[in-house]
């Protein structure tokens, strides 16, 4: 039976970074992954750019940036280790890089070399071994022993690393949430997030003309609101703004759409009567707007006619039927396309400093398998470098 100091399941983001650490520090390590390549998440996010951190996550607006039922919980391991840490690395690796929007970082070449970069200290100094599943792990008097498709293992110290539900089709599974049951630990609601949004029937009807249109908007559900960008598809709704919006809404709820932030539609309306008042209103507003867009919008508003025969209150309303369109999404489309798990083993079992389970020493859990999830934009392989940087320090 072979011993190692630390056995880390799991080869993503928040797997590698810890493994190298602990390497670093002269431990023997071992990860273990199912998949047959590590790091296949980072090697498909960002469009196969890797969008590896945002450099706008600061301590002051990290806890309204990550969903949790303690956001404080990650403020301990992003506090260490921080975007400006993880770009320092990226850039002695020699991987060039630039911002897009609102902090967001990408390679310039392929994500691959982000993988690379995690897995060289674990090829100098540790160990991997890939297509092995686990099948069993028990608790013994000084450490850990795993059940595996390739024989048993022990260790000392052992890192939960196996990430959420999102992306079955790349093998995600809930293992590591029967992990955190099985030693007594709670694992809290867990949903997709960072998902596209999905009508009935009855709204697809009315939509179905508007897929594959973008535009800017400003969605809201309750106070949560962000300024991004909207897709209409043939299923719903998807697109950066809803992505976001995802994490904060739950099935039966409805959210809010400004089709035309930062700007006042019936006013510029009923400007437009000077020179366009004989024309139909929709045609009017397709000035202003998409035209099918513009077209559902005069629909819904229950309007008709020319631009002329609208008075400055119809305008008004039609307006703000524009600025508020409120819809009522019935589901999502799933962890198929979920980006992220929302939920997962709960904080209150977990050291903020070093990610080690407070009932279970020498169990550890990292990355996305916490209740931890933020923002669309790199705040997610953020977490994932912090956590798994605070755990690799003390494993």
């Amino acid at each position: 039976m072979e011993n190692y100091d630390v056995l880390v399941l799991g080869a993503g983001a928040a797997g590698l970074i810890c493994a190298g650490e602990a390497v670093a520090r002269g431990r023997r390590v071992l990860v273990i992954d199912h998949a047959a390549r590590p790091g296949e998440k980072i090697r498909i996010s960002g469009g196969g750019r890797c969008n590896f951190t945002n450099r706008e996550l600061t301590r002051q607006n990290a806890p309204e940036r990550f969903v949790s039922e303690n956001p404080r919980f990650a403020l301990s391991a992003l506090s260490r280790f921080t975007p400006a840490d993880f770009i320092a690395r990226i850039e002695r690796a020699g991987i060039a890089w630039h911002e897009k929007h609102r902090g967001q970082l990408f390679c310039d070449g392929r994500a691959g070399q982000v993988v690379e970069m995690l897995l060289d200290p674990i090829r100098q100094g540790g160990e991997m071994r890939l297509g092995c599943s686990v099948e069993a792990v028990e608790r013994g008097a000084t450490g850990f022993t795993l059940r595996t498709d390739q024989g048993a293992l022990t260790c000392d110290r052992l890192v939960i690393a196996t990430g959420g539900k999102s992306i079955p089709k790349m093998g995600a599974t809930g293992f590591g949430y029967r992990i955190a049951e099985q030693f007594g630990l709670r694992v809290t609601e867990t949903r997709p997030g960072l998902v596209p949004l999905t009508f009935a029937e009855q709204d697809l009807a009315r939509t179905a003309p508007l897929a594959g249109l973008a535009l800017p908007v400003r969605i809201a559900h309750g106070r949560t609101r962000f300024d991004e960008d909207l897709l209409f598809t043939h299923r719903g709704l998807s697109g950066p703004a809803v992505l976001q919006i995802s994490n904060y809404w739950h099935e039966g709820e409805a959210i809010s759409l400004d089709l035309a932030p930062g700007r006042d539609i019936g006013a510029e309306l009923a400007a437009l009567r000077q020179q366009a008042g004989r024309g139909a209103l929709h045609n009017a507003l397709a000035r202003l707007m998409p035209e099918k867009l513009a077209a559902l919008m005069v629909e819904q508003a229950g309007l008709g006619g020319r631009l002329a025969d609208q008075s400055n209150r119809v305008l008004d309303g039609l307006g703000g039927l524009i600025a508020h369109w409120v819809l009522r999404p019935v589901g999502s489309e799933g962890y198929r396309t979920a980006e992220v798990t929302l939920g997962g083993v709960a904080t209150e079992g977990l050291d903020a400093k070093t990610m080690e389970a407070r009932a279970v020493p020498g169990l550890f859990f990292i990355g996305e398998v916490v209740d931890v999830t933020g923002w669309l934009g790199g705040y997610n392989f953020q977490w994932a470098w912090a956590s798994g940087w605070a755990a690799g320090q003390v494993v």
